[in-house]
């Protein structure tokens, strides 16, 4: 486990922002759990049938571990956006929130009288962000984009077939960057935005798009496609070891000198084919054969423990699994544990530690609509004979879809 720091006890960064979430799957509940593990009030407004990513596996506690992977510290509200009691609900939360999250196709907020020019009419010091796959303006704002269709339409994909060599079509795809880097963006310019509001007392809209959230990642590439370079560059590929594969990346002089020591191969040093970084380029392949006759004869492990001591950037491939079990990430607290007592799980905290703010994955789990009445009572002050209206008038859904759940959140 991480250990704790001495002194007085780390605060919630975000304490006393109220954030009011309209986002589903990936990209805007990533935003929202950043805000939430740092403290953020952050109340996710849910249709009746809840978030469609409740539904994907694996369970425990009667909860989707992906889907409170992303949304675990959040307030669950129901409201059907679709009544005028529901629409009415959300616009009073957006009134009295700091910032308001969505990631809907550009317009759908407007149709439903919650953008920003009319939340900001009633609430200036909103700070309104919205995350879209192509941004809100332009020829494609109304393309409807997930995430694979925002990795092949950037170049992403194709500068990644590229590096596999000739004749490889573009990969399967499972990991979505472009939502994960789009959270990430649109985290730090809500933190941006907050702090410009604490110096001019307004607050603004966000526009983050998911297409520019990859070709800002797209460094060399983007270089490249501009400027192309005469030979390809170099990649750095898996050599084999006796059980699996390693990735070694002598990128410096120095790591490439260590390199050869530690390989038994000391003429290196001083082979004309890699004594500048434009000749270890076009040999590239050679440096590579040289390597792999030596990390094939020995175990990954072995590879690994070997190089990384001679100070040789190297790893040995694992699982997510073993990855998340080792040893420096339960140093550090990479993971936190969070569910009931019966059934916990884990999820990542942040990557990153703040000496004297408490930055983690909080264990609330939000189970549908938990927390509806909660937060109308508590923050609008609604009381039974509103809340029966609504509940009556259909506001909240199905009351099934409304029970509160008997597991502690």
């Amino acid at each position: 486990m991480m250990e704790s720091s001495p002194g007085p006890a780390r605060v919630d960064a975000l304490a006393g922002i109220r954030v009011v979430d309209f986002t589903i799957v990936m990209s805007g509940p990533m935003c929202t759990r950043i805000l939430a593990d740092a403290g953020a009030d952050v109340i996710k407004i849910e249709p009746p049938e809840g978030d469609m990513v409740r539904q994907r596996p694996p369970f425990r506690a009667g909860i989707s571990t992906y889907f409170a992977s992303m949304n675990c510290g959040k307030r669950s509200t129901v409201l059907d956006l679709h009544t005028p009691a529901g629409r009415q609900a959300a616009l009073e939360l957006a009134g009295q929130a700091d910032v308001v999250v969505e990631n809907f196709r550009p317009g759908v907020m407007k149709r439903l009288g919650l953008d920003y020019e009319t939340l900001a009419r009633a609430n200036p010091r909103l700070i309104y962000c919205s995350i879209s796959g192509f941004g809100q303006t332009g020829p494609m704002s109304q393309a409807p984009a997930y995430a694979p269709i925002i990795h092949a339409a950037s170049g992403y994909e194709d500068a990644f077939t590229r590096y596999q060599g000739e004749g490889s079509q573009p990969a399967n795809n499972g990991i979505f960057i472009a939502d994960v880097l789009g959270a990430i963006h649109a985290a730090s310019a809500i933190q941006t935005a907050l702090l410009q509001r604490c110096r001019t007392g307004r607050g603004q809209s966000i526009d983050v798009s998911l297409m520019d959230s990859v070709l800002g990642m797209l460094i060399y590439e983007l270089q490249n496609a501009q400027f192309p370079a005469e030979r390809q560059r170099q990649v750095y590929q898996p050599v084999r070891a006796s059980d699996g594969w390693v990735m070694v990346a002598a990128i410096t002089p120095r790591n490439l000198s260590a390199l050869f020591d530690a390989i038994g191969f000391p003429q290196g040093k001083t082979d004309p084919r890699f004594a500048t970084v434009a000749e270890k380029e076009a040999n590239w392949h050679a440096l590579l054969r040289i390597v792999e006759d030596w990390t094939s004869q020995r175990t990954a492990l072995e590879c690994e423990r070997t190089l990384m001591q001679a100070g040789v950037p190297c790893s040995r491939y694992r699982t997510v699994g073993e990855a998340m079990s080792d040893p420096q990430a339960q140093h550090r607290g990479s993971m936190a544990a969070i569910g009931t007592q019966g059934e916990p799980f884990e999820v990542p905290n942040p990557p990153y530690r703040l000496s004297e703010s408490r930055t983690e994955a909080r264990n609330v789990l939000p189970h549908l609509g938990r927390h509806t009445e909660e937060v109308l009572r508590t923050v609008l002050g609604y009381d039974d004979a509103r809340l029966a209206a609504m509940r009556a008038g259909g506001a909240f859904g199905p009351v099934a879809a409304t029970e509160p759940s008997l597991d502690p959140g």
